[in-house]
């Protein structure tokens, strides 16, 4: 999986170290059905974060009308969780008003977004965390997994206003290399965020978009009681964006590549932090 930005740069995912310091939350063991089910199909597995997937509906349609090989994802006699049903629908989560606008995330589509999302990769400050400066095809190699996969992972880009201004990843945490590094719950809802334009980051955005998914996240997914983040310790405006949105750290943990600060937004708290 990839990283999470907030205010000023972005920092790139998380899979695979030790936690570090010890956290104050306790390890729940309770796997969630569609856990159980990816096992029972030999579909789950450990995997690099950058090859974790997610499908969108008109792959998922593409490749039906193809006769493709592969099930679809509604497929009942396999037993695959309805499409998105990993994260509740992201698609239709809807917009959502802040403090700085009117929000929505949209899916992904690498027609029409590759180009935009690839510019913002190859801006200094995002390639230090991100690590997906290059070609487009180097982040087109970084979206494809996520939309060909099982919907643990939806890459999705946010408008303000109508406007694409950031690009965010939602995934289940649970579900990821990342819960290995971390006494995961079932159901943890992770996010990534990168702010796109320079002239967006420093000015408080990062605060009030990263509250707002938050709260979209808690609201859209009722069987979710928490949301996580994993930016680099080393960016700073990040993870001070995380603490003012009403996250707390939970810990520190080395992953590969990074030393990163385990962000939590608990339901428990929201309406206190």
């Amino acid at each position: 999986m990839p990283p999470s930005d907030a205010s000023t740069n972005s920092q790139p995912s998380a899979a695979g170290t030790d936690s570090g310091s010890a956290s104050e939350d306790t390890l729940d063991l309770r796997l969630p059905p569609e856990f159980l089910a990816l096992f029972a199909d030999g579909r789950a597995g450990s995997r690099d974060a950058k090859q974790e997937p997610s499908v969108s509906s008109a792959q998922a349609q593409h490749r039906a009308a193809q006769g493709s090989a592969r099930p679809r994802l509604t497929d009942p006699v396999h037993g695959y969780p309805p499409l998105e049903d990993l994260l509740d629908g992201v698609s239709g989560w809807g917009p959502t008003a802040t403090p700085v606008g009117v929000f929505q995330l949209v899916p992904v589509r690498i027609e029409r977004d590759l180009p935009l999302i690839s510019r913002w990769m190859n801006d200094p400050a995002v390639a230090e965390f991100w690590e997906l400066d290059g070609d487009a095809s180097v982040t087109a190699d970084h979206l494809r997994p996520q939309l060909d996969g099982d919907g643990r992972s939806v890459p999705c880009m946010g408008l303000l206003d109508g406007t694409p201004m950031s690009y965010w990843e939602i995934y289940r945490a649970d579900l990821d290399p990342l819960a290995r590094h971390y006494p995961a719950r079932p159901h943890d809802t992770g996010i990534h965020l990168l702010i796109g334009g320079v002239t967006d980051r420093g000015r408080g955005l990062g605060t009030s978009l990263l509250r707002a998914v938050a709260d979209l996240v808690l609201d859209r997914r009722p069987s979710c009681t928490r949301v996580v983040a994993e930016p680099d310790l080393r960016n700073t405006p990040s993870v001070s964006a995380f603490l003012s949105a009403g996250f707390r750290l939970g810990a520190e943990m080395e992953l590969p590549g990074k030393r990163a600060a385990l962000m939590i937004r608990d339901r428990a708290l929201r309406d206190r932090l």
